[in-house]
């Protein structure tokens, strides 16, 4: 799956090049983004992680990030790159949103060493600015972990201030077992935004016997969060502060993440 990762990292690439070589360009901006988290988890000491990325928009329709990121839960350590884009085109009635990302790492589960990769693509239609579909479908492969998850989702912007979201993921293939619904509300204020939502299904398969009866149900998860966004000093610096609790067939977990983006001065002139 690594190689395969790597394609898709190139191709994100090949897709925003156009939009590079023409340089500099008055719209283009940058933003540097920092992350911090801790977590608690049942019967654990829990863990803590952080990130650093940085987001360039060549224009306002087309966004390349670049990303690493390090996790730690209870004996388990992770790190890895990310690389993603986005680019839409479209009229005022219609627009499609094509995006793409990749994730490659590497961690340890104590003594044992495990690989970390997780890459996909999307595209997203939105339809009067206020209706969006989105299909999307991710391959993971981690430690022992792999299959395909793709998702379904819609959103839709009631007013300026509102717009709710619904999706359903159901893996196809490898070990995932997963099968998700989730829902999520937004409120958009003039520097202030909240937001909050809930994912509830099955994360792992049902364990069968030779004659296909259920021996061991696959783990349920539950997982409800909610956050705050607000941005200062006249919108250059956004705050973002998330709390979430996830309940896996009784393993809890909460955590805790604070992000702040800093964006920097557009890039003036031309080609």
């Amino acid at each position: 799956m690594r190689s395969a990762s790597f394609a898709l990292i190139f191709g994100v690439a090949a897709l925003l090049a156009p939009w590079e070589a023409c340089g500099a360009d008055s719209t283009a901006t940058d933003r540097i983004s920092a992350s911090a988290s801790g977590s608690t988890l049942t019967g654990t000491n829990g863990g803590a992680g952080g990130s650093i990325g940085w987001l360039h928009n060549f224009d306002p329709d087309s966004l390349i990030i670049v990303a690493a990121e390090y996790q730690s839960l209870s004996i388990a350590h992770w790190s890895f790159g990310s690389l993603a884009g986005a680019v839409t085109r479209g009229g005022a009635n219609a627009r499609y949103t094509l995006s793409a990302d990749a994730h490659e790492g590497a961690g340890d589960n104590g003594p044992r060493a495990f690989h970390y990769s997780i890459a996909g693509a999307g595209i997203t239609g939105t339809y009067f600015q206020r209706l969006s579909i989105l299909v999307e479908d991710h391959r993971i492969d981690v430690d022992t972990t792999h299959g395909n998850l793709p998702k379904v989702g819609l959103s839709v912007l009631w007013s300026p201030h509102w717009q709710t979201s619904i999706s359903y993921a159901n893996s196809v293939s490898g070990n995932l077992g997963t099968r998700l619904t989730s829902a999520r509300v937004d409120k958009y204020g003039t520097a202030v935004n909240v937001f909050g939502g809930a994912a509830f299904g099955k994360a792992s398969p049902d364990l069968l016997n030779l004659e296909g009866q259920i021996i061991a149900p696959g783990h349920t998860l539950r997982e409800g969060y909610m956050g705050v966004s607000r941005s200062f000093g006249h919108a250059r610096h956004d705050v973002t502060l998330i709390a979430d609790y996830l309940n896996l067939s009784g393993s809890k977990k909460a955590t805790l993440t604070l992000s702040y983006v800093f964006h920097v001065q557009a890039v003036g002139g031309g080609h």
